[in-house]
């Protein structure tokens, strides 16, 4: 039985084929049309899955039910095909503790102040999958939602990187701070040099993102002493997070 109150509906083959070869995602459905469903088929084997198949007028429409289950908007399903799977664990941060404290290699954590938008989250949560992040850390509030589009766009990178939601975002940097973790923060009024704070002896590193507009809240800087910038070459003075999220892992996570 589907629990409606617990329930992923994701979109793009690529983020389907990901969320069905994981095996700690509990899966309800693949409703699809039969090219897409053969599409699919080819790249995860769909043995542990109920299948539904349907022409792609009435995919729309089954699709119209389940976006308005989950209190969206509907957007048309592209490629032909969606999953329902169980909601995507997010893991408190007492579990994010536990393995600061048993990790033996240096940590890469990445940390999203109150990002909202659900295309940016996204494109960051892919580039995190690429340069390893073990763990993403989402305030409870003022975050972006784990919506369709938000699979789409990730890529897969939600069935791959653990995310640890916390209430209060600067006591838990405080406290990872306390456990040996060195923590960045990303402004564009920071002075800071990234080379010289990657020369400490931490535990690993948390890199802290903040919003487009107002980037990261006063009460979370105010807990980092560690505050870095990308310093433009040209008339440009400032870049997409997602953007500027991809720049800065590449110089921060290689060297980690």
């Amino acid at each position: 039985m589907i629990d409606s109150q617990n329930m992923d509906l994701i979109i793009g083959i690529h983020s389907i084929v990901c969320a069905i070869a994981n095996p700690n995602r509990t899966l309800y459905k693949l409703v699809g049309t039969e090219d897409a469903l053969e599409e699919v088929a080819k790249k995860v084997s769909l043995e542990k899955v109920q299948v539904e198949m349907y022409s792609s007028h009435k995919l729309q429409e089954e699709a119209k039910k389940y976006f308005k289950q989950l209190g969206l908007e509907y957007h048309r399903v592209p490629s032909g095909v969606f999953l329902l799977a169980a909601s995507q664990e997010i893991n408190d941060v007492n579990f994010l503790y536990e393995q600061v404290e048993k990790n033996s290699k240096p940590l890469k954590i990445l940390c999203l102040d109150q990002i909202t938008d659900v295309h940016n989250a996204a494109a960051i949560l892919r580039t995190a999958s690429f340069y390893g992040v073990d763990f993403v850390v989402v305030p409870d509030k003022k975050s972006f939602g784990l919506t369709p589009s938000f699979f789409r766009i990730s890529s897969g990178a939600a069935e791959f990187i653990p995310l640890v939601g916390v209430n209060k975002l600067g006591k838990t940097l405080t406290k990872l701070q306390n456990m040996g973790i060195l923590c960045l923060a990303l402004s564009e009024h920071a002075k800071g040099s990234l080379e010289d704070e990657l020369h400490s002896n931490a535990k690993g590193i948390c890199l802290v993102l903040g919003k487009e507009d107002v980037g990261i809240s006063n009460a979370v800087l105010r807990v980092i002493p560690h505050h870095i910038s990308l310093e433009s070459m040209g008339d440009t003075q400032s870049l997409n997070v997602s953007i500027a999220a991809a720049i800065t892992m590449e110089r921060c996570f290689r060297k980690n």
